[in-house]
């Protein structure tokens, strides 16, 4: 399985450390805010892709799932964009409840 992490910070570097220890599945693309820090992360981990826009991870060849460690106040943003591209997702922390969820349509 190939998939996409969203996010270069703690909890992003947390799951890229545990997804490289599974058998089977591969990190071929990371998209954080921070460009200097993405690409020092997909660097260190020999990921293969990097960018500044979740939009361009999207867009990787075989991508099948995305995992979100991004800030809490964007996730439902990025998973609703996430699963219009027709990606699994995981969302690091519960869904931001105070604000409106946006519609899939």
């Amino acid at each position: 399985m190939k998939v996409g992490v969203a996010g270069q910070g703690a909890f992003g570097v947390k799951h890229i450390e545990a997804i490289q220890n599974i058998p089977g599945i591969e990190i071929i693309t990371l998209s954080g805010g921070n460009q200097a820090a993405t690409e020092e992360v997909a660097k260190k981990f020999k990921i293969p892709h990097f960018t500044g826009d979740l939009g361009e991870s999207l867009k990787q060849p075989g991508l099948e799932a995305v995992i979100l460690a991004t800030p809490t106040q964007m996730h439902a943003d990025q998973a609703v964009q996430c699963m219009k591209a027709g990606k699994h997702v995981q969302v690091e922390i519960p869904w931001r409840i105070r604000s409106p969820i946006p519609s899939a349509s």
